[in-house]
């Protein structure tokens, strides 16, 4: 929706920001010089007529959220940033919170940081904080993907640009976000599953696989579940056997494998576990069963922590799918532009690769995270 913008600039802030002795002198060559009469609060104009001020009008930044009397031109402000993260559920997405502030740092843009430890309704109370802030630009990393709408067009009508990160939101209306900034996530299952079916094919069947599901509603789980099982499904006697949500947290993780083991013990042959975090707990619970993870039982996960590579070298895990959570020079660089008046595409997917036992000891060393 197109707005007009009018910009006022009070003789009041002038005079202020001049200081009392220019007042005097002001009021000085209005004595001498005389006057024009006219309504209280004119301007002063040069020649030391009062009259209308002829200062040059600033140009708005986006939807003309600057006005002339900040003081300041639209390229030499500071960016004002609202992000909603979602929560610090794992070594990912504590890996992905600095990325954002040390870019935001680096590219001088003001960071307003909102911790969600997965609350939605966290999240909505710092996304009003941020209109109320009247920030320029608002990104969200949404716990889950549905009941967005109504606070994205609470944003809209105040004029506030979008930007997605990481996961996606279930709306009917596209145009209440700029762009999404993230992984392909059923791509990311799979990858996974193409790894579970190439390692396999030599094992005669039936083959029971066990999943670690993440938060029950996110795009990551949700991604990952139906990539992973469109793969899969090409083998026959490759059957999904247990699935449990476990919330992307080691812990969980390790008591819903516990509850596996107890269910299927052997067997279970691949356990497919949607982030590192919970692949590491169900480590721990595989080893206080007495088997031995990445041989008794196949192991793939996504992120690509340096844990998670650690343990590739130990040969506890034998693959894990790359999802990158240095998301934060990306973000910047998108709100930039968006500040530019630049049009983003609808969809920015990193780049991303699969790690295995086999490149895991050379990559251990380059990991930031």
């Amino acid at each position: 929706m197109e707005r007009s913008v009018v910009y006022v600039i009070p003789i009041r802030s002038i005079l202020y920001k001049l200081g009392l002795p220019f007042f005097g002198l002001l009021l000085m060559l209005f004595l001498v010089t005389g006057c024009e009469q006219g309504e209280a609060g004119t301007g002063v104009q040069t020649g030391g007529q009062v009259g209308t001020p002829q200062m040059e009008k600033a140009a708005p930044a986006v939807d003309g959220r600057f006005t002339a009397d900040e003081g300041e031109s639209p390229e030499s402000r500071r960016i004002v940033l609202g992000f909603s993260q979602l929560g610090s559920e794992s070594d990912w997405r504590r890996a992905n919170s600095l990325s954002i502030q040390e870019a935001a740092a680096e590219a001088d843009i003001e960071l307003l940081f909102e911790n969600a430890e997965q609350s939605q309704e966290k999240q909505f109370e710092a996304i009003r904080s941020f209109i109320r802030h009247k920030v320029d630009v608002i990104a969200i990393a949404p716990v889950v993907q549905s009941g967005w709408e109504p606070i994205l067009l609470e944003i809209q009508q105040a004029g506030i640009p979008v930007l997605i990160m990481d996961r996606m939101v279930e709306i009917g209306d596209p145009s209440l976000y700029v762009t999404f900034i993230g992984s392909d996530f059923e791509e990311e299952g799979r990858k996974a599953g193409k790894y579970v079916l190439d390692k396999l094919r030599n094992v005669p069947g039936p083959v029971a696989v066990a999943e670690l599901r993440g938060t029950e509603g996110s795009t990551p789980s949700i991604g990952r579940g139906l990539g992973f099982r469109e793969e899969v499904k090409a083998r026959e006697d490759l059957h999904i056997v247990l699935s449990e949500q476990a919330n992307f947290t080691y812990e969980e993780g390790k008591a819903a494998m516990k509850s596996f083991l107890e269910q299927k013990g052997r067997e279970i042959r691949v356990l497919f576990a949607h982030n590192d975090d919970m692949a590491l707990g169900a480590i721990e619970a595989i080893e206080n069963f007495g088997l031995r993870p990445g041989k008794d039982i196949y192991i793939v996960s996504v992120d690509g922590t340096r844990k998670a590579f650690e343990k590739m070298v130990e040969g506890k895990i034998n693959s894990v799918v790359e999802c990158n959570p240095l998301l934060g020079p990306i973000l910047m660089q998108a709100v930039k532009e968006l500040m530019a008046g630049r049009t983003l595409p609808k969809r920015i997917v990193t780049p991303e690769s699969v790690y295995t036992e086999v490149t895991a000891e050379r990559e251990v060393a380059n990991r930031k995270y």
